[in-house]
């Protein structure tokens, strides 16, 4: 009798395969659990349409704001005040009438009237520091935010104008139609804030040693909200921790600061020749044509020299910036200044620090390297850095604007620093770099998404962290390999999502009501993105399409929905599933070994084998018979260890392969069936490792899809010429399980956090 090949592979596995079967059947059954977690995402995107495509891209009739900024700005050093003028045009690219503009006063978020302080839960601590008690308890309100002295036409006519708390409504003469233009001016001032002392994005650091400041210098102006196709006006209040959304513009802007204040900020300074010395400006040739190390326009002994007196005169600085989403700057007579041209693309940029001789050796050493390293990294993930220079500046905070960044990182007062302190000032250095890519320039809303900026550039940080590591060994300390990320590997967020589910949030809650901030708007949706890249989609597939995203979006306003369609749309990959449980759900990853039996082959039929024969109508004397070795049913004496032994098999063979053919067939002898189950309800592909008794190993990655019909548990037929000796799933820790107990066969004893404590103390 002839066997056909389809129809004897349909009943080799009699007991292994039809099991497979029964348990897909029972996967369709009404009530079994499976959660539709590859349910496509329709209910939860927005519809496309002709601003925003399905395929994540912008649609034809995409538009965006733009506002246009002219300013005069002076700081009063002697008593920390900013002052200021600015004429604002603001542009209605968008189809609708506009009959008010709204303009941000995120200075009013520390106003005595401020509401920030009111929202959050407060208790007595058992204990506090004295200057804890003296600015909750003892100090009255200090004299911050924005005074408003007028808002007028730009012939002085006064403008009717609202101010709610940290916004500002300014009523319109007439309504602006598609394509007008209005120009409206604004003067203020404010008392700049100690962000030591009192906390705070930007503001000043004392030094009392010589009474100097250092100012790092943000959200200083009235600034323009976001009006586009999915918000209308973006003017959620500033409560202090989501941070901002803002339409690009062009930037000229005057700064006028004591004579003897070195300054940078956001743009070209067009006034170079007027505020370097010669001395100076001899120094930045050398800088521009330096790749390999930072030239000092201002050295150590210079900057110590300088602060040691004050200059009664002052000094304007000018700087000009184009497609900008915001302004900042920096200035102090203390300043060290270094810079050090990179090459990205096919032009030459500046990476550039700015510190006081209290961050030296260690910024001298480590800040512009950094700098230039991030530049690089990210311009190859995303798109080449368009702007001419990236500053970095000594200040206790980690913040970021277009073109600089405000950075931590400081040794003691003998210069001594530990690897903490060092790789912590090179990461918040790479992050903040970083942010100019994201959101600076892929301009997402920071008020309403958080982590489409932190997540996605701490993503990249941790790639650029892996590169300095790389291409400056140096750095690294003794027995160290790689650079010591703390965000990006599956492993560093099991405590995270393994912890208490009441407090914790979806990735796609708006930032300021989540849990556990870092957590979840920086390291789960970063990790996320590494599991993605490494395990999920590969490397070349997920990095092609992120930088398909970033370049699609740069210089332009995405929401979630446009990253998540682009990263399918430019990959082929459906990834519906890992949206829907890494970033809408708080699900953890829990995948375990629930059972392992060995098959042996049988000449002797089975009542379960003889039951499916009869039921495919299959002559029972055609099939091959597997029973479980610890079943009853086992038999060793009737048991084959040679498939080909068996007449069924070798007829089989005879019939339906050349001789070339049958030399390359496999000959197995150890048949298994391993269950894995779920206990976790997020979606993971299912990592196995098969170790062999020969020694040998090999791991099989099984698609996500394989939980497509089962949410619970699904099994594996295995076939070797080898005998397992032991299974582990995840054997590299690449899916952030929270729980590895159940992850190996035999099960493997694991040692208590107490007894690993014991030991360390013994040891």
């Amino acid at each position: 009798m002839k066997l056909l090949k389809h129809s004897f592979l349909a009943v080799l596995f009699v007991s292994l395969g039809t099991l497979a079967q029964a348990q897909e059947a029972e996967a369709r059954e009404p009530g079994h659990t499976n959660n539709n977690k590859f349910k496509q995402l329709y209910d939860e995107f927005s519809t496309p349409n002709m601003f925003r495509t399905g395929s994540g891209a912008p649609g034809p009739a995409y538009y965006q704001q733009q506002a246009d900024y002219k300013m005069d700005i002076e700081i009063d050093d002697d008593n920390a005040r900013l002052y200021g003028n600015e004429t604002i045009t603001y542009t209605n690219n968008s189809p609708d009438p506009l009959k008010y503009l709204w303009v941000q006063l995120d200075q009013n978020m520390r106003a005595p009237d401020s509401k920030t302080p009111l929202i959050n839960s407060s208790g007595v601590t058992p204990a506090t520091t004295a200057s804890r008690i003296s600015s909750s308890y003892l100090e009255e309100a200090k004299e911050r935010g924005f005074n408003i002295e007028s808002v007028t036409n730009v012939d002085g006519t006064p403008l009717p104008h609202t101010i709610n708390r940290t916004m500002m409504r300014v009523e319109l003469p007439e309504v602006m139609k598609t394509g007008d233009k209005f120009s409206f001016k604004i003067k203020w001032w404010y008392n700049i804030n100690n962000h030591v002392t009192e906390g705070g994005r930007s503001g000043f650091e004392y030094f009392a040693e010589n009474d100097n400041r250092i100012y790092v210098i943000a959200q200083f102006y009235p600034r323009m909200a976001v009006y586009n196709d999915v918000e209308g006006w973006q003017n959620s209040q500033f409560w202090g921790r989501d941070e901002f959304a803002l339409p690009f513009g062009d930037f000229d802007v005057n700064i006028t600061v004591p004579a003897d204040h070195i300054l940078d900020g956001t743009g070209y300074l067009t006034n170079r020749e007027e505020v370097f010395t010669k001395e100076m400006m001899k120094r930045y040739e050398q800088a521009k044509k330096s790749y390999d190390k930072p030239v000092l326009i201002v050295n150590q002994e210079e900057a110590t020299k300088t602060e040691k007196t004050k200059s009664k005169d002052k000094k304007t600085w000018k700087l000009s910036a184009q497609m900008v989403r915001d302004f900042g700057f920096a200035t102090s007579r203390k300043f060290i200044w270094d810079m050090m041209a990179v090459k990205i693309g096919d032009k030459d940029v500046m990476a550039v620090s700015m510190y006081s001789k209290e961050g030296n050796p260690l910024w001298e050493q480590w800040s512009t390297n950094a700098v230039a390293s991030t530049l690089k990294s990210y311009s190859r993930m995303t798109f080449d850095y368009p702007y001419h220079k990236a500053i970095s500046v000594h200040a206790p905070m980690g913040m970021e604007y277009p073109m600089i960044c405000f950075n931590f990182g400081r040794p003691d007062a003998e210069g001594n620093y530990s690897d903490r302190t060092k790789f912590g000032m090179i990461s918040v250095i790479i992050h903040e770099v970083g942010h100019n890519f994201f959101p600076m320039i892929v301009n997402s809303d920071e008020r309403q998404w958080t982590w489409m900026d932190e997540g996605l550039n701490t993503f990249v940080q941790y790639v650029a962290e892996q590169d300095f590591g790389e291409w400056y060994p140096a750095a690294l300390s003794e027995g160290q390999t790689a650079y010591p990320s703390r965000r990006g590997p599956a492993k560093n967020i099991v405590r995270y999502m393994g912890g208490n589910q009441d407090f914790i949030a979806p990735i796609m809650t708006k930032g300021l009501n989540t849990y556990q901030f870092g957590s979840n708007a920086y390291a789960k949706p970063a990790t996320g993105l590494n599991i993605l890249r490494e395990t999920i989609m590969g490397r070349d597939l997920f990095d092609y399409a992120f930088r398909e995203y970033a370049q699609r979006w740069m210089f332009k306003h995405p929401t979630p929905e446009d990253f998540f369609r682009t990263m399918e749309d430019a990959s082929a990959v459906d990834l519906d599933w890992f949206w829907r449980g890494w970033f809408y759900t708080t699900d953890y990853t829990d995948i375990g070994i629930e059972s392992v039996k060995k098959f042996a082959v049988t000449t002797k039929p089975n009542e379960r084998g003889k039951q499916l024969a009869d039921r495919f109508n299959i002559d029972p004397e055609t099939l091959v018979y597997f029973v479980e070795e610890d079943s009853d049913e086992y038999d060793a004496s009737s048991s084959v260890e040679n498939l080909e032994d068996l007449p069924t098999v070798k007829e089989y063979i005879m019939d339906n392969f050349t001789p070339e053919e049958r030399q390359k067939l496999k000959s197995p002898k150890y048949f298994y069936e391993v269950t894995f189950n779920k206990p976790g309800g997020l979606v993971m592909p299912l990592i196995v490792k098969y170790t062999y008794s020969d020694g040998t190993s090999e791991k099989i990655t099984y698609p996500a899809q394989v939980w497509r019909l089962n949410d619970e548990q699904v099994s594996k037929a295995i076939a070797s010429d080898k005998e397992i000796v032991s299974i582990v799933v995840d054997p590299d820790l690449e899916t952030a399980d929270v729980d590895t107990t159940n992850n190996s066969w035999p099960k493997e004893v694991q040692e208590s956090d107490f007894d690993k404590f014991k030991n360390q103390v013994k040891n």
